[in-house]
């Protein structure tokens, strides 16, 4: 897993136009390739009017899978020029079609590159883009009497807490992200002299909204 992994939560369009064509970019996350497949044809499909649908997409944690189409344009200067902006954003599993109406007038294949990436940077500013961090669940049982030194670790280091069953005993789930990881179960076992020894659970994705914490499967 990486630390952290920027991809688009809720895709967008964009729109711009260069001597009367218009670049239409439709933004899609997409986890597989089938499913990148599928929304190309998908937008061919409601732009089958158009003079070209290019489209780029990356997926996986490392960018294993990158596919561009030209559709049509001279080679090398719609589908890379989109691909590109992509990874130059560092943006994983997405999907993005741009959708061009021909105006009449050529564009050059700088004018061309200019264009699709544009339209893309357009598409992007558009959508829901999200950061996901690398954290862990961590799992404390303790009693009431160092319930409240847990907590303030916890309030310091802004870590979040999932859930609290409040019994005998005090269950508590918390998320921590990785680099805190070993620093906050010391800190919990040193403040509680040893009785309170954190069980680290599952890796996971998580995102901070600022006023709610989204969970991400690995």
């Amino acid at each position: 897993m990486l630390s952290r992994y920027t991809t688009v939560y809720k895709g967008g369009e964009g729109e711009i136009t260069v001597k009367k064509s218009r670049f239409i970019a439709t933004v899609r996350p997409v986890k597989t390739e089938e499913e990148a497949v599928s929304f190309i044809a998908e937008m061919k499909k409601k732009h089958w009017d158009a003079a070209h649908n290019c489209s780029a997409y990356v997926i996986g944690e490392n960018f294993q899978i990158q596919r561009m189409s030209d559709d049509g344009e001279p080679q090398g200067t719609a589908g890379k020029p989109m691909l590109d902006v992509l990874l130059g954003r560092e943006i994983h599993d997405t999907a993005v079609v741009v959708t061009r109406y021909f105006g009449g007038t050529l564009l050059g294949t700088g004018g061309l590159v200019r264009a699709y990436s544009g339209a893309v940077k357009e598409g992007l500013d558009n959508s829901v883009i999200i950061t996901k961090y690398k954290g862990y669940r961590l799992n404390i049982t303790c009693d009431y009497t160092n319930l409240g030194k847990i907590q303030y670790i916890f309030a310091q280091k802004k870590i979040h807490t999932l859930d609290v069953s409040y019994e005998e005993h005090v269950r508590m789930a918390a998320l921590i992200p990785e680099e805190l990881l070993e620093q906050a179960t010391a800190e919990v076992m040193e403040e509680t002299n040893g009785q309170v020894k954190p069980e680290v659970g599952e890796k996971c994705y998580y995102t901070d909204t600022g006023g709610e914490v989204m969970l991400w499967e690995e």
